[in-house]
């Protein structure tokens, strides 16, 4: 196997996300034959002994990809100093190391998420540079004024820098008379800072009360139940790596769907 740089051996094997191996390449957390890494290096997975914090590295074999539906109160990321549950918790033990996030989701937020073991793809999905969208069904107090909601389209000042173009529509208005009075929005963005849409919002005077995540790229899936995971199918992955929609199955199969374990 010809040499590859080490932060994209790292993410092939699932350790981290490119950006996140050349962190730890920086730290002095990786060696190479016994010899600290730098960044930049090259290295053959197969031939020279790579180690993360002390940890020999095992070339990556298959790939796992999951779609997962994350729900409200857990953390994304393998572990909380809070002792908060995370959706590594919806995993059996033997994904957990192997899976990183490919785009989070926060605390209260819900919806689809994609764990992979394949560390190129998750930097992707995850990259706005890639320009792979994310859709959520959001839901606010009140109804926002039309000329706010075209403010939101084009772009605001968050933390000093200008929000990229997004894609928003009505969804559903409130109910007449004395019933609810909130709205239900879609939203498209093919960036993801935190906590962006409810910052969004927020500053429109109507904020989020609950958020949802129905889609990443193309995959989305309606019956996925909350907590649980599936694997991508062929089509799917296909879809997330080019950028084009799945193509549809030539004949309707039954799907599979696997609940969390002990849950």
């Amino acid at each position: 196997m010809s040499p590859e740089r080490l932060q994209r051996i790292l993410s092939r094997a699932g350790v981290a996300s490119r950006r996140k191996a050349e962190e730890m390449i920086k730290e002095g957390r990786v060696t190479v034959n016994g010899r600290v890494a730098e960044v930049g290096e090259k290295a053959d997975p197969l031939s020279d002994a790579i180690k993360v914090d002390g940890r020999r590295l095992k070339p990556a074999r298959g790939k796992s990809h999951y779609l997962l539906y994350k729900p409200r109160g857990y953390m994304s990321t393998r572990s909380d100093p809070q002792g908060r549950p995370t959706v590594f918790d919806l995993l059996p033990p033997k994904f957990r190391k192997s899976l990183v996030i490919a785009g989070r989701l926060d605390f209260n937020s819900e919806g689809l998420m994609i764990l992979t073991s394949d560390g190129d793809l998750a930097h992707r999905l995850a990259h706005p540079s890639f320009g792979c969208s994310k859709t959520y069904h959001v839901k606010v107090k009140g109804v926002p004024a039309e000329e706010s909601i075209v403010k939101l389209k084009t772009g605001v000042m968050l933390d000093g820098k200008r929000t990229a173009p997004a894609r928003i529509r009505l969804l559903k208005g409130p109910r007449g008379g004395k019933g609810e009075s909130n709205s239900w929005w879609v939203v498209e963005l093919q960036e993801g800072r935190n906590r962006q849409i409810r910052e969004m919002f927020f500053r429109l005077g109507n904020p989020v009360q609950r958020l949802i995540r129905v889609g990443i790229g193309r995959v989305a899936d309606r019956d996925l139940p909350v907590g649980s995971y599936r694997k991508l199918s062929t089509r799917e992955l296909e879809s997330l790596r080019s950028g084009e929609a799945p193509k549809a199955p030539k004949r309707k199969r039954r799907r599979r769907t696997t609940r969390s374990a002990g849950r």
